[in-house]
């Protein structure tokens, strides 16, 4: 048995992990530079720190951070607990007072007898110990460049392009057909067609949206084959045209000639419940996506289950290097876990660091290293991130990540309420198959 684990950075998933492993009995060593050195973004020394909303989203069952959070009760959270003695009114969504929230998991993790914490910058990976990187999207440089070191160059990004995702089940497949340019490909994309006035439309509506501004440290040249698309609509009425809705090499079967305009929508995932518009990669607001976007034809009902961006984010092309136990397929004792192995947002962080602090602690023990069952939200998207065929872009928890249902369900809240209860009954299994901590079934908070 191991005598030590390392965990590098104190963010949510680090305090997670730091956590769980302090909790099955573990000596940890929390590595964290904050104070001594701050990020662009950070306003104090605490542990958690909040940077941006100060929600963790959605408390309800059938949306995909609301049945994480659940699954994450089950398995003792520190985020879930902190959140429930800090939390504010939000409505719908899980809200917390940020101070309170980080100075009770500081206080927490600072005073656990098994856990050691060490504020200064970890320039070096230790590699012939047991480590969880969980670092985040802010990682310094100078660990950056050791992390590519171990990785490899071409599996670590330092600037997201997302392009928006939608559920399938909300395009109108009437507006379009299915079809790759010239024929070759198969029938991997959904074509949207537009005609020129809906072109003229869109495309004057696109100038007029709000953008983001970007914070200082965000600020990037954009390569040119990654330009936002309002920008590039900004060089002329049919840049577009040329670009991401070009409609060459496509013909539309019902009027046998190529289209004014097209949006491909890709499949995400194998079973096509989830579609991402190809190359509309974007800074406008939330809003102004939704509105902007829902003016192509096949879209005005869209469900977006991922709005677009362009930020500063350091993650790693999980897909590429790590297993679905979240340590590198070369080197079983590096583990990684939050933002930085691509998922988004503050609860998937958090529950990357529950898994990656599960396995780090049977590695130590010299037990099995155990995956997260499918059908749960943690199972489902940890499973994206770490097979996803392609490039791998930061992934929220969303329903469309589950597996399909064996039987139909037409309803879409009945259904997802079946989808919820089968993911909780197969979590409360895996714990109790694996002897890991296990709380009531309760709706969190």
């Amino acid at each position: 048995m191991k005598e030590r684990v390392i965990v590098i950075g104190g963010g949510l998933a680090g305090s997670e992990a730091t956590w769980r492993l302090a909790s099955e009995g573990h000596k940890v060593i929390l590595y964290e530079m904050r104070p001594k050195k701050m990020t662009p973004a950070h306003r104090t020394g605490n542990l958690a720190e909040l940077v941006c909303s100060n929600t963790l989203g959605g408390l309800e069952l059938t949306t995909g951070a609301g049945l994480l959070k659940a699954e994450m009760k089950m398995l003792g959270s520190l985020v879930i607990e902190a959140a429930s003695v800090s939390r504010v009114p939000a409505g719908g969504a899980l809200g917390v007072d940020r101070k309170i929230f980080s100075e009770y998991i500081t206080e927490k993790i600072e005073n656990h007898p098994n856990i050691t914490v060490i504020r200064e910058e970890i320039k070096e990976i230790p590699e012939d110990d047991i480590v969880i990187i969980a670092t985040g999207p802010l990682t310094s440089q100078a660990l950056s460049e050791k992390i590519k070191e171990l990785i490899g160059y071409d599996t670590l990004y330092f600037y997201d392009a997302i392009a928006p995702i939608v559920d399938a089940e909300s395009v109108d497949f009437s507006k379009g057909f299915w079809g790759s340019r010239y024929g070759k490909g198969g029938e991997d994309y959904f074509n949207c067609v537009l005609s020129e006035e809906e072109y003229k439309v869109f495309y004057e509506e696109l100038l007029k949206a709000e953008k983001v501004e970007p914070k200082d440290f965000e600020k990037a040249v954009h390569f040119e084959g990654c330009l936002p698309i309002e920008e590039m609509a900004q060089r002329g009425y049919k840049t577009l045209l040329y670009g991401p809705m070009r409609p060459v090499g496509l013909i539309d079967p019902e009027t046998g000639k190529e289209p004014f305009a097209v949006v491909q929508l890709r499949k995400e995932n194998k079973e096509g419940t989830l579609l991402s518009l190809v190359g509309f990669q974007t800074k406008l607001t939330y809003k102004e996506q939704k509105r902007v976007f829902r003016l192509i034809p096949c879209l005005k009902n869209a469900v977006f289950v991922r709005l677009g961006s362009m930020h500063r984010n350091t993650f790693i092309q999980s897909n590429k290097v790590l297993t679905p136990f979240l340590n590198l397929r070369k080197k079983e004792n590096i583990f990684f876990a939050g933002q930085i192995t691509g998922v988004e947002g503050y609860v998937a962080s958090s529950a990357t660091g529950i898994l990656a602090g599960i396995n780090a602690g049977r590695l130590a023990r010299g037990e099995k290293l155990i995956q997260a069952p499918e059908e749960t939200m943690l199972g489902a998207l940890v499973k994206y991130i770490t097979t996803k065929e392609g490039e791998l872009q930061p992934m929220n928890p969303v329903f469309g990540l589950l597996p399909s249902l064996k039987k139909k369900i037409k309803d879409k809240r009945k259904r997802k309420e079946f989808m919820a209860e089968k993911a909780l009954k197969s979590m409360e299994k895996w714990i109790k198959d694996n002897n890991l901590i296990q709380s009531q079934l309760v709706r969190v908070c």
